[in-house]
């Protein structure tokens, strides 16, 4: 459990998942190939990240899932106000967690089938 979340913590924090130390992120959307640290390769293969759409999406949909009938029911708000709200945020939540969410699915990876680092 320790590793587990010694893993989640740096995956939050949008670092390598094996050190902790190289950053995933060199701009907003793109990756480093590798730790700058320790050589832990980001991209196990081609596809590696389609894991990720999922924690996206899902945290994305629960999301608006609980918000649009929170909203109506419970806060009053006009329907077609609220699906505005929705819609806005389904489609700009995606974009914010992108990083998250990559980092997520290669500490989940990391978690299940941690790989040697290449120094070199």
């Amino acid at each position: 459990m320790q590793r587990f979340l010694l893993i989640w913590s740096r995956a939050v924090r949008l670092r390598c998942p094996s050190c902790g130390q190289g950053k995933l992120f060199r701009g907003w959307f793109s990756m480093h190939a590798k730790c700058q640290e320790c050589g832990l390769t980001f991209e196990r293969e081609p596809g590696f990240y389609l894991g990720a759409i999922y924690f996206n999406y899902g945290l994305t949909a629960l999301l608006i899932t609980i918000l649009y009938p929170v909203s109506t029911l419970v806060g009053g708000w006009d329907r077609q106000f609220a699906l505005g709200i929705c819609v806005t945020i389904a489609v700009l939540f995606p974009l914010a967690y992108f990083r998250h969410a990559r980092s997520l699915w290669l500490g989940f990876d990391h978690f299940v089938d941690p790989r040697v680092q290449d120094k070199s």
